[in-house]
């Protein structure tokens, strides 16, 4: 009987830990300040539902909230992917089109706003 109370006990420590995490977090999510730390955030916030699932999992004793907790880590992990490679894909503003256009073409020719070559004299 005292093991299943040390258990029970330690179960609640960890439930308020990760609630105070999740509340962080979200903070951090909210706050931003630029998209990558929303990126990690929304990351973060993966890890700490795993917790959640995985305490849940130990205080009930049901272990088919394991597999869930381990789906999960791999879709999120699978999101921060797709995350990431929108940030390289449209700049750390998060807007597409604001991409910076070179200025200079491969031959030292200045080129338009729009990446075009300027009409010259010849």
């Amino acid at each position: 009987m005292m093991a299943a109370s040390i258990v029970s006990a330690a179960a609640m420590v960890a439930l308020a830990i990760l609630g105070v995490a999740f509340l962080l977090t979200v903070f951090r999510v909210v706050v931003g300040p630029t998209l990558p730390d929303r990126v990690l955030a929304l990351d973060m916030l993966v890890a700490v539902a795993i917790g959640f699932i995985a305490v849940i999992a130990i205080k009930t004793g049901f272990t088919l909230y394991i597999d869930i907790a381990i789906s999960l880590g791999l879709i999120g992990f699978l999101a921060t992917v797709a995350f990431a490679r929108f940030i390289l894909t449209h700049g750390a503003s998060g807007r597409a089109g604001e991409q910076p256009s070179p200025t200079v073409a491969a031959d030292g020719k200045k080129l338009r706003k729009d990446g075009r070559r300027k009409k010259g004299r010849r």
